[in-house]
């Protein structure tokens, strides 16, 4: 500051110490007025600044009234941001609000920066979910004289969160259900506690006749159910928007017009605001999801995508459910149709098995025949020398007559059980056997099948192993593999030779054969006769592949065969040249035990005396009959006996004293043994039974097992081991 004087002059003290004053009351006016010009560009700054944000940003003092807002608060509170200075917090939010932000903004005024999430329910404006930052301020005293606060909307991050996680509860909810019904009313559940609706369901439409169906719905408290089929029209014309496809929102129904003359309606039914989200298959509508709320309700875009989701998420789901259900049924017809194939290929196969076993028998026929002419006329001829010689007298020398005609009649006996038990139907039965003992009772079988023309020669080896196959089996397919050798060798013969060896293959070995490494047992049967060439071994185990006329072969031989030895883990290999004869190998896999044993023969006891004990005899045979009735009577036995099953039962039903029943199995009169013994023990639970019959033994009870008290003997037996069976059984 300068001052100047026209004239001259003498400053006082007095002028100097006002001059002075007057220059720092000057300058001090000059910064303050400064400083006011610098604090508002700072403070335009800082609200062009703020201004340019997407989030809410503003000052509030410590009496909690807005010092600065920034353009922000214009878009959620209106009308200006300028218009809320100096208005407190509590005005502009509302009690419910602010109630909530308060405990926060007091933090702040202490001196804490506080970060805080949560659901402002703004009186006035939209509820949102925030995220606020209260940030304390300090004067150039250090004393906090209110904060900033930062504020952002995410309601589209929680809002989607939440979707999320109703979309995951709902697919946790139908994952294990798998009725539609069930599904979309599970699904209706969760969404509408997400929601705080008051109704939701899921409808089928039928366009047509413009109506819904509703399985199942869910309900608030402050709702009803209304499952069953409702008519569209009654709730107003919205179903024309829905044809289209359009996702129906509607806040409150009195003021859409397309509710007129259904607003009662729908009220009463709970329905003021709803969502109705349509399914549309191949253009067309099918069904909707439907949200209900008894009051009105301002529906946010996320709320509208929820609904739309979950509808979408319920008609895949009903969709994969009702798929599911048709497969299953599917799936049941067709394990039942499989199962009926199954058995009627089970059936095919038996009667395949036991065809082959038909074709080897009648090739077994013409030896058989000529083996029992042969042995009918051993005992046919001593029978007439011994009548002759007893008719003149002549009883010296007859003991050899009788022996020869006994002998002859046990050689029948044995073949003919050889010949009921190869062809007798039956399922693989599977049991540790001894191969070598097979194949030597099978000899005799064999010679007779091939004729006197082939040379058999068996080589068994000693100490062969065991192995678990069905023997009947194994009979069957080693009698056709030396029929099949006897035709390559024909018309001149040859030789067949049968083999036994314990083999075993290592993994090259066995790969190679297409076999797994091991120990095995080996059959095999070579002939001389005419071999194959290729191609006829390729088709060998085809079947109905034959190289024989019409009329002499199924072609199932070798098929079979292969069939039982691949069922059976073991393998059928050919080894032929045109020419040069051909082996078969069979290699069945070791059984690391001991074989069955053989049956024992029966016993050649001498018949035990009876006591008196009276046994009753039922045959339709006269002949055999009669020699089992003096066969007992020698024996001491009183005998009773009947030629049908009627006559007989009639005497089992009579007061007559019977110690034991000896019946035929096929009788006539309308009943078989073990029918007439199943009807007498009615009366006489504890009568003894022994059947005696020309089937094989397993044919007696025909499916049924033996009960206690029964037994069986086959036809032929010597009237010695009869004798002793009936004391066993009396006595026992």
């Amino acid at each position: 500051m300068l001052i100047h004087s026209a004239t001259p002059r003498v400053w006082t003290p007095e002028d100097v110490a006002f001059a002075r004053e007057f220059g720092e009351r000057a300058r001090a006016a000059i910064a303050r007025r400064e400083a006011e010009r610098d604090a508002a560009r700072k403070r335009d700054e800082l609200q062009r600044l703020t201004d340019s944000l997407t989030v809410l940003v503003s000052f509030v003092d410590r009496d909690f009234r807005y010092q600065l807002n920034n353009r922000g608060y214009a878009d959620w509170f209106g009308p200006d941001a300028a218009s809320l200075i100096g208005r407190s917090v509590v005005e502009v939010l509302g009690d419910e609000a602010f109630a909530k932000a308060r405990p926060h903004m007091e933090r702040a005024l202490a001196g804490e920066t506080v970060t805080f999430e949560d659901f402002l329910p703004y009186a006035g404006a939209r509820g949102r979910h925030v995220r606020a930052d209260y940030i304390p301020r300090h004067d150039d005293t250090g004393v906090i004289d209110g904060f900033y606060a930062v504020v952002s909307d995410i309601s589209g991050r929680k809002e989607a969160e939440l979707r999320q996680q109703a979309l995951v509860e709902i697919g946790d909810a139908m994952r294990d259900l798998a009725d539609p019904a069930c599904l979309a009313a599970r699904a209706a559940e969760v969404l509408g506690r997400f929601l705080k609706a008051d109704r939701v369901g899921y409808a089928t439409v039928d366009t047509v006749a413009e109506t819904i169906h509703v399985e199942q719905d869910w309900v608030s408290d402050r709702a009803r159910s209304i499952a069953g089929t409702l008519r569209l029209r009654d709730w107003g014309d919205f179903i024309d928007d829905m044809k289209t496809g359009a996702i129906l929102r509607v806040d409150d129904v009195r003021g859409d017009p397309r509710a007129e003359g259904a607003i009662e309606s729908l009220e009463d039914a709970a329905c003021r605001a709803f969502i109705n989200v349509p399914v549309l298959e191949g253009g067309d509508l099918v069904g909707m999801v439907f949200v209900n709320q008894a009051d009105a309700r301002v529906w946010s875009d996320h709320e509208v995508e929820l609904v739309r989701q979950v509808a979408t998420r319920i008609r895949t789901e009903v969709e994969r459910a009702r798929a599911t259900q048709a497969l299953k049924a599917l799936n049941a017809t067709l394990e039942e149709r499989v199962a009926e194939r199954t058995a009627e290929l089970m059936h095919a196969e038996e009667a395949l098995r036991q065809s082959q076993k038909m074709e080897a028998i009648g090739q077994l026929t013409g030896g058989i025949a000529h083996d029992f002419n042969n042995l009918l006329a051993g005992i046919s001829g001593s029978l007439e020398l011994i009548e002759k010689r007893m008719a003149e007298g002549r009883l010296a020398g007859m003991d050899r007559y009788i022996q020869a005609a006994q002998g002859a009649s046990r050689r029948a006996a044995t073949l003919t059980q050889r010949l009921l038990a190869f062809s007798r139907r039956q399922t693989l039965d599977p049991r540790p056997t001894d191969v070598n003992r097979l194949v030597l009772g099978m000899e005799d079988l064999i010679r007779r099948s091939v004729g006197p023309d082939v040379r058999v020669r068996i080589d068994a080896a000693p100490d062969l192993w065991t192995t678990r196959i069905d023997a009947s089996q194994l009979e069957n397919a080693l009698l056709n593999l030396c029929i099949n050798s006897r035709d390559a060798m024909a018309p001149n013969g040859g030789d067949l030779t049968i083999r036994t060896w314990n083999a075993t293959l290592d993994a090259a070995e066995a790969r190679s054969r297409d076999l797994p490494p091991g120990d095995y047992v080996k059959l095999s049967v070579a002939d001389t006769g005419s071999g194959m060439t290729p191609d006829v071994v390729a088709k060998a185990f085809d079947p109905f592949f034959t190289t024989k006329p019409i009329g002499h072969g199924t072609g199932l031989g070798l098929s079979m065969i292969h069939g039982f030895m691949r069922q059976s883990g073991g393998q059928v290999r050919i080894e032929t040249e045109p020419g040069q004869g051909t082996t078969l190998t069979l290699a069945l896999p070791r059984w690391q035990g001991v074989a069955d044993p053989a049956e024992a023969p029966e016993a050649e006891a001498d018949a035990d005396a009876g006591q008196g004990e009276t046994v009753l005899v039922i045959d339709d045979e006269e002949t055999v009959r009669m020699l089992v009735v003096e066969v007992l009577e020698d024996a001491g036995y009183a005998v009773l006996q009947a030629a049908d099953g009627p006559a007989g039962l009639a005497i089992l039903n009579s007061d007559a004293r019977i110690d034991l029943l000896v019946s035929d199995v096929g009788l006539p009169g309308g009943m078989n043994g073990r029918q007439v013994a199943d009807a007498a023990r009615v009366a006489r639970p504890d009568l003894k039974v022994l059947f005696i019959t020309g089937y094989a033994e397993n044919a007696v009870v025909a499916g049924d097992t033996l009960e206690p008290g029964m037994a069986v003997m086959t036809k032929p037996f010597q009237v010695s081991a009869l004798g002793a069976r009936i004391r066993e059984m009396i006595e026992g």
